[in-house]
């Protein structure tokens, strides 16, 4: 492994999670000004030395745009050509051009669960020609990794991995190999049909229910819906959109189809088979407990207790399955669901959402980091990963470390006090039902705003023998000067 001829730099800088895309008024980007003053700092820094910028995933998102199916194939220079020309994104395309044009910096693109055309050869040229043009030097400054295996290289005498995280996620584990299909049949000319892609739980819960409902909650999108008790958030929010669905069933069933495939995939044996019924979502986990006991607790055990028995019989043993008895529930469920006060349902909902939650520690190990880390070696000594849209340090021993990069997107944060009671949450619910990512972006609740002001970064750099890994906060106002603060750092050597 110490002989493994892998890329190597001075400094690396990791940023994930930047989501360009979608239509006005829906963009989950808003510091396009401070991002691309952070990458044009990174082009003007040590400029006698080889420096990375690693895009570790989700760097634009064609779930949030208006297109055919699951997945942009057919189309997807049309789609992805539109983001990059869309004034909003810009100026951050325009500094990463600068970037690629310098000497000794490097452009890294590996893919995530939002942006999988990233994987296709028509978008990489259609990337390439933006940032490069024709320039052979600048275009051989820029890197792709679309496979799922990560982007590895050494900052001075350590191993560093970059990897987006969904690899580890039943909901948006992405299956690499269909998409290499898929990319050698559109280079070779044809066409996908809308059914050979199969999306993943995530992107139906997206595309099926998050799209639709964020018509009318632009703010929906900076919830993650495939965390516990966020269903019953959807549900609340648009009951109708979510019962249209029979569809929970099927994405339930796609999510445990998923984490079978992507446990044997990290499984040094293959492709093991979970035993039938293994960690199936139950009702509960979806919903929460607090919504389900909203209104007559005794008929919602009742109802968990079927639905939990379907599902563990083998209602989620194919994709496309239905819950059956269990889908008349779901019915029931929601028709009930609606007869409770509606502020009332989502402040329950967003309680158990956030029961125990230590989303916003960045020591806090947190499943993706558990499960990377499980499928890591030990000649890797910093793991850095995007995806949960959580920034994380945590100090593994030694000067290794593990790293999440966070987002660049809005962080919508709900606090105890704010979930305390119904008078409480009026307010919130005020925010919340007025819909658009304007009144979102100005709320001020109790002397403090809703949006958390947090755009996250990772650096590994070789410095006087050592090596030191930061977390680091970017900052910058109109100005988006992108400077940066140091959160948490670990040196080795």
């Amino acid at each position: 492994m110490a002989d493994d001829p892998i890329a190597r730099f001075d400094a690396i800088h990791v940023i994930s999670d930047i989501h360009m895309g979608g239509a006005s008024g829906f963009q989950v980007l808003r510091e396009t000004a401070r991002l691309a003053g952070y990458v044009r700092r990174l082009t003007a820094l040590r400029p006698g030395d080889d420096l990375a910028l690693v895009l570790d995933g989700d760097v634009f998102d064609t779930l949030a745009e208006e297109m055919e199916g699951y997945i942009a194939v057919n189309d997807a220079v049309p789609v992805v050509g539109r983001i990059v020309a869309d004034a909003a994104f810009a100026p951050v395309w325009e500094a990463l051009a600068g970037f690629v044009r310098t000497a000794r910096r490097t452009l890294v693109f590996v893919i995530g669960n939002h942006d999988i055309e990233i994987a296709l050869p028509s978008v990489q040229r259609l990337l390439l020609d933006r940032l490069a043009g024709g320039d052979p030097a600048a275009r051989s400054r820029v890197q792709f990794s679309t496979t799922g295996a990560g982007f590895a290289c050494r900052v001075g005498g350590a191993r560093v991995f970059c990897i987006h995280g969904n690899e580890v996620d039943a909901w948006n584990y992405v299956r690499y190999e269909d998409l290499a299909r898929a990319s050698r049949r559109v280079n070779a000319g044809q066409r996908l049909a809308p059914d050979d892609w199969r999306p993943n739980a995530g992107t139906r819960m997206v595309r099926d229910v998050m799209n639709v409902v964020k018509r009318r909650y632009a703010w929906i999108d900076l919830l993650k819906p495939e965390n516990s008790a966020a269903v019953g958030t959807l549900m609340v929010i648009d009951p109708g959109q979510v019962a249209r669905l029979g569809e929970i069933a099927g994405v339930v069933g796609e999510k445990a189809w998923g984490e079978r495939e992507f446990a044997g995939r990290l499984s040094a044996d293959g492709f093991v088979e979970r035993a039938p019924g293994a960690r199936v979502p139950t009702l509960e986990s979806l919903l929460g407990s607090h919504l389900l006991a909203a209104k007559a607790p005794a008929m919602a055990e009742s109802m968990l207790r079927t639905a939990e028995r379907e599902l563990a019989g083998g209602g989620t043993a194919a994709p496309e399955g239905t819950l059956g008895t269990a889908g008349l529930v779901w019915d029931r469920l929601t028709g009930w669901i609606t007869g409770v006060d509606k502020a009332e349902a989502l402040r329950r909902a967003l309680q158990d959402w956030l029961r125990g939650d230590r989303s916003f520690e960045i020591g806090h190990r947190d499943e993706t980091c558990d499960a990377v880390l499980a499928s890591v070696g030990p000649a890797v000594d910093i793991v850095i990963t995007g995806h949960t849209h959580l920034a994380r340090a945590i100090d593994l021993g030694g000067g290794r470390g593990y790293f999440n990069t966070g987002t660049w997107i809005r962080l919508m944060r709900f606090t105890e006090t704010m979930l305390k009671d119904e008078a409480s949450f009026r307010p919130v619910w005020q925010v919340l039902q007025d819909g658009t990512m304007a009144r979102i972006d100005a709320a001020q609740l109790g002397g403090q705003p809703l949006l958390l002001d947090r755009t996250s970064a990772v650096e590994v750099s070789a410095e006087q023998g050592r090596v030191v890994s930061r977390l680091l906060e970017v900052h910058g106002g109109g100005d988006g000067d992108g400077d940066a603060r140091c959160v948490a750092q670990f040196a080795r050597g």
